[in-house]
């Protein structure tokens, strides 16, 4: 038995996956210790991967080597592009996936990894001397040693679940809470914190009355999440389903209020107050009459339905008696209520950029103990974590994703440098270049970075370079092909655009808002032909990409200049050169901040919540600049 290794990963969820497997990747001997090793990158909550913002970071993670987006095409049982209404900054796509089977293959993937070692138990204390982690011990008094130690703990450090008046100690329904790491880590100066999550009711397939509700079907696409080709295991594809509350169900709601954890003054923790529990959404919104909810199949084959916004802390028999009142729910019947859970985190402004943490060397943070929630944002920092533990212990370069080239650094410097105070969950809002970092462009932002760290593959490389070449190829024609009057303005008229005074090339058509690229392909047999070169597993992701570029090309192009100047300001090192306590000229609250924070550079000093643009000018006049 071996008990010395590169790496030691804490936590098998999704942040403790990426993190193994970058990890090995990479060459370092990675140890994943875990209570269940059945429950790999476990769906705790919604058997789903992407959404809003949340796809485009799978797309990156793919694009950097991870394996989330391969894991879920492998157990997707639904998939769709949202916002499809809206510009391409705002696409995402979002998969409906089978948990148990999204579980098994992270598994197997982690398996198959030659450097990737396993033991099932818990951590109970750190091994460290002179402020450098220099392993763990374990529940079963194991004494694992490493260079480097990536705590991805979830929900579980002191875990505490609320049904109504009923609390149990876990980290999720039938599994126990870790103790004794958070006053570890406190005892070593970090700053901890609580903060609260929920989980929907699961209901029985058979009790549910689907006459009464809205059926929602996936795309019938090529689209997946990874850019790599064969990744699709096609699975038996599933609907979701749409019903809504209405006043009958908040009035059993509210008569449970007084029994909610949340109302009654035992939930005193910080909630995501964009993810509500219904409770929450009827106080809240009390305005509104009905709420929507979306009935989502948890696997190919099961039973079991998850019920999306309907997250609650309420005692089971409350729960109950108003989901019978929910149109197509009259005859219900659950699998388990829906619950509240507490747990502990750690202010994340105690982290660098690359996830170490500030007190402890070569000791790193990634997922929920950061302050943030969903599967996506948990394994991007798992992936960064993974990739800068290895590379940390071996002396290279720190790793660290900018704001301009990925949601992930969004994601990692707003959580350093602005801290959390209610569970942080990514958004495109928090992005300034959101045109830039497209869910279609993720391969081309990331993989060759990735590639020259040696995380991604050769064959990726390939990939996109076939990409980018077909890519190309389609865009010369449309910019070159000539469209004549007499052949195109019946056309236009019935598209409602107006006709054409004399022959212009295909790229002016398709620079108009009426029209689309696969309009185009319809109507021109030229540009059909030339189409229908691609192969078949890439046609949509090209077509996409190709009618970006060509209709987006000045306001990306604006925006890279954006960013350019931007960067300017990222350049300019500011860490360690003040004592910020003495210079008077800054506002208290930015001397504050400042010295809480010790920013890297301008930039990052900028984007400090409290730090005024007069107290930049400042720092820059006191540089000479």
């Amino acid at each position: 038995m071996d008990f010395d290794y590169d790496v030691i990963v804490v936590g098998g969820g999704h942040a403790g996956c990426e993190a193994a497997a970058a990890a090995a990747n990479l060459g370092s001997r990675v140890l994943l210790i875990t209570m269940d090793m059945s429950r790999f990158a476990q769906m705790s909550c919604n058997p789903a991967v992407g959404g809003i913002a949340k796809g485009q970071i799978v797309r990156e993670i793919d694009a950097m080597g991870g394996y989330m987006g391969i894991i879920t095409d492998k157990s997707s049982i639904q998939f769709r592009m949202l916002n499809r209404s809206k510009g391409p900054a705002m696409w995402s796509p979002r998969a409906q996936c089978d948990r148990m089977v999204f579980s098994t293959e992270w598994r197997k993937q982690l398996e198959q990894n030659s450097n990737v070692f396993f033991w099932q138990d818990t951590v109970i204390d750190f091994i460290i001397v002179d402020n450098i982690i220099k392993g763990v011990r374990t529940k079963n008094n194991v004494e694992f040693k490493a260079k480097a130690v990536i705590l991805t703990t979830g929900t579980f450090l002191n875990g505490l679940m609320h049904i109504g008046s009923v609390q149990l100690e876990g980290g999720r329904v039938s599994e126990p809470s870790s103790k004794g790491l958070s006053e570890k880590l406190f005892s070593a100066g970090f700053k901890v914190g609580r903060m609260k999550t929920g989980t929907p009711v699961r209901i029985d397939e058979r009790s549910i009355d689907f006459s009464k509700l809205e059926e929602q079907k996936g795309e019938d696409t090529n689209y997946r999440f990874s850019y790599l080709p064969g990744s699709n295991k096609k699975l038996k594809q599933r609907s979701c389903y749409v019903t809504y509350t209405n006043p009958t169900v908040h009035t059993k709601l509210e008569e449970g209020l007084q029994e909610s954890p949340m109302y009654n003054g035992t939930i005193q923790s910080l909630g995501p107050r964009y993810c509500p529990s219904i409770e929450t959404k009827i106080v809240t919104f009390a305005d509104k009459d009905r709420h929507q909810l979306f009935l989502e199949p948890e696997g190919e084959d099961t039973i079991e339905y998850y019920l999306n916004g309907f997250s609650s802390s309420l005692p089971l028999n409350v729960q109950i008696s108003a989901l019978e009142k929910v149109p197509g729910l009259e005859q219900v019947k659950v699998f388990r209520p829906g619950y509240a859970i507490e747990y502990d985190f750690f202010e994340p402004t105690q982290l660098f950029h690359t996830l170490e943490t500030k007190y402890i060397t070569n000791l790193f943070f990634a997922g929920q103990i950061n302050g943030t929630t969903g599967y996506e944002e948990a394994a991007a920092q798992g992936l960064m974590a993974g990739i800068n533990a290895h590379q940390k212990i071996n002396n290279l370069k720190d790793v660290v994703l900018s704001r301009d080239e990925a949601y992930i650094g969004v994601l990692i410097d707003d959580l350093v440098t602005k801290g959390v105070d209610e569970p942080y969950r990514m958004f495109t809002s928090r992005a300034e270049y959101r045109i830039l970092l497209r869910q279609d462009d993720a391969d081309n932002r990331l993989t060759l970075k990735s590639y020259k760290l040696g995380l991604a593959s050769k064959e990726r490389v390939e990939y996109l370079e076939q990409k980018n070449v077909l890519k190309e190829q389609l865009i010369n024609f449309i910019k070159t092909y000539s469209v004549k009057m007499k052949f195109a303005n019946d056309w236009l008229l019935s598209k409602g655009t107006t006709p054409l005074k004399q022959g212009v090339k295909l790229m002016d058509l398709l620079t108009r808002p009426q029209l689309n690229l696969r309009d185009l392909i319809d109507n021109f047999k030229d540009l059909k032909t030339e189409v229908d070169k691609l192969p078949s597993e890439r046609y949509d992701e090209i077509i996409e990409s190709v009618e970006v570029a060509i209709k987006y090309e000045g306001y990306i192009n604006r925006e890279k200049l954006l960013a350019e100047k931007f960067k300017r300001l990222e350049s300019v090192k500011i860490k360690n050169r003040f004592d910020y306590s003495t210079l008077k000229s800054i506002s208290t609250e930015g001397r504050q901040k400042l010295a809480k924070i010790d920013p890297e550079t301008i930039g990052q000093a900028s984007r400090i919540s409290g730090v005024s643009p007069s107290d930049i000018n400042v720092l820059l006049v006191l540089m000479g600049r």
